[in-house]
């Protein structure tokens, strides 16, 4: 017997004009089963700005509830429902509930597709002037300042374009952190309130930015940050050999898993590295320099 189930719709939704809003969200708004809404307030907003009405049941779906109304969800879906997933703005699971529920229907051999609509990550980076054949999405940074440095220096020789969410009131202290980890003479890109009234795009050094995020940044922010330069391996000094070392270091690896990778990286023999990493954890102990090297 063939064995009948539902679908789970990710719906994309405005990041902030409402004329933004695919033509087919309306349409699945009003036939699902079953409406998922990261905030229904939220959801109820949207609505009426669409100017339609549901008719299937509503249910909050967000980060304090996720793993409790899954096993609902998918039971739902089991049973034939169409559920469709919606966040407050842009594509559901991306830094948004949703990644929970699509790996269990997927588990499940539940048919999963999407409304296509905006996204903050995409619309930041086209606007950003900055290279976006090759990126990558880093989400939001640790709110603490030792797991922040730890998570950027994790992705600091990365040559993709890198583009992360943040918090207003965090702003200053994150791009204060890129500018000392990447640079100060990294290139980045802020974009504020995209698509809504007072759209804003600040590009500059990441040591400007920092400077200019003290005064304050309201709204929503996304970052987009240039990615390493490519570096041939006559330009590598000690210091930044030693430097890449602790990086991977930091990250988790062994030390000579560390000196290998970079002296593959590099095109140098693992014995140069490996010298360069030793003289460093001398200085060190010797006193003046301390900091620069490895204990």
């Amino acid at each position: 017997m063939l064995r009948v189930t539902g679908t789970l719709v990710l719906a994309g939704t405005p990041i902030g004009d409402i004329a933004d809003a695919p033509p087919r969200l309306a349409a699945e708004l009003q036939s699902a089963d079953i409406v998922a809404a990261e905030d229904t307030r939220r959801l109820r907003g949207l609505t009426r700005a669409l100017g339609i009405h549901t008719t299937g049941r509503v249910v909050s779906y967000f980060e304090g509830n996720e793993s409790a109304r899954t096993p609902e969800l998918v039971e739902a879906l089991v049973g034939g429902a169409r559920v469709l997933l919606v966040t407050d703005a842009g594509m559901p699971s991306v830094s948004d509930p949703g990644y929970r529920l699509v790996a269990a229907a997927v588990e499940q051999d539940i048919k999963v597709t999407a409304v296509p609509g905006p996204s903050a990550v995409l619309t930041a980076l086209a606007l950003s002037g900055l290279p976006v054949d090759r990126f990558c999405f880093e989400g939001f940074l640790p709110r603490k300042a030792g797991e922040r440095l730890g998570r950027l220096r994790e992705v600091a020789d990365e040559r993709r374009t890198l583009v992360y969410f943040e918090a207003p009131h965090r702003l200053d202290d994150t791009l204060a952190a890129m500018a000392e980890v990447f640079g100060a003479d990294r290139r980045a890109a802020v974009c504020r309130e995209l698509t809504k009234t007072y759209e804003e795009v600040k590009r500059g050094p990441l040591g400007e930015l920092a400077e200019w995020a003290k005064d304050g940044v309201r709204g929503e922010i996304t970052v987009v940050v240039e990615g390493a330069p490519e570096t041939g391996p006559a330009e590598l000094d000690a210091e930044e050999l030693v430097r890449r070392v602790r990086v991977r270091e930091e990250a988790g690896e062994r030390r000579k898993e560390a000196i290998a990778a970079v002296a593959a990286e590099a095109g140098l023999p693992k014995r140069e590295v490996f010298d360069a990493v030793v003289a460093a954890k001398n200085a060190d102990a010797s006193g003046p320099g301390k900091g620069k090297g490895l204990t």
